[in-house]
């Protein structure tokens, strides 16, 4: 059965660190739930490729109405985590133990929730430093996989991320 994933994104996310996953995630029969500030609003991505309208506001979804969370990158996470609502969303999937999927620059929102002490986990090389002291074991790896958390560093990395996103929903 098709698992329910929250997605939380906003304007600037990296085009295809979206819709790639997305694609991969709805032919194997999971429901993309995309969640911003308010539903109804159109975010663009920013590389003018991808625009995405917003299935639900943050006040009306709880983690426990979903199975996992994923978070795109590109600028919309540094954006995200500037609000406490997104901080706290990300923070009950891993208090949970629910399956986490962050790409390239996804991790600062967890950063900000921190939830990824003492976990493996990559990202993008800029913001290495930052997981490295959020007490991150950081590896340069395309994919890395620890437990439920699956993180990837750049776009082309997309099919190893999606890979192990899909395998970890399996479970």
């Amino acid at each position: 059965m098709g698992k329910k994933i929250a997605t939380v994104l906003t304007n600037y996310f990296e085009d295809v660190e979206y819709t790639q996953p997305a694609e991969a995630f709805k032919k194997e029969g999971h429901e993309v739930v995309t969640i911003e500030k308010e539903a109804g609003a159109t975010v663009k991505g920013k590389q003018g490729e991808a625009e995405v309208k917003i299935d639900k506001g943050i006040d009306d979804v709880k983690a426990e109405d979903f199975d996992a969370l994923f978070i795109p990158g590109g600028f919309s996470p540094d954006q995200l985590r500037g609000d406490e609502r997104f901080v706290k969303f990300a923070k009950s999937f891993a208090d949970a133990n629910k399956p986490i999927f962050a790409i390239c620059h996804g991790p600062q929102l967890l950063i900000t929730a921190e939830v990824l002490n003492g976990k493996k986990a990559t990202g993008y090389h800029s913001i290495a430093v930052d997981m490295k002291n959020a007490g991150v074991n950081f590896e340069d790896q395309e994919v890395v996989v620890d437990d439920q958390l699956v993180t990837s560093r750049q776009p082309d990395d997309i099919p190893a991320f999606n890979r192990e996103a899909l395998a970890v929903l399996a479970k």
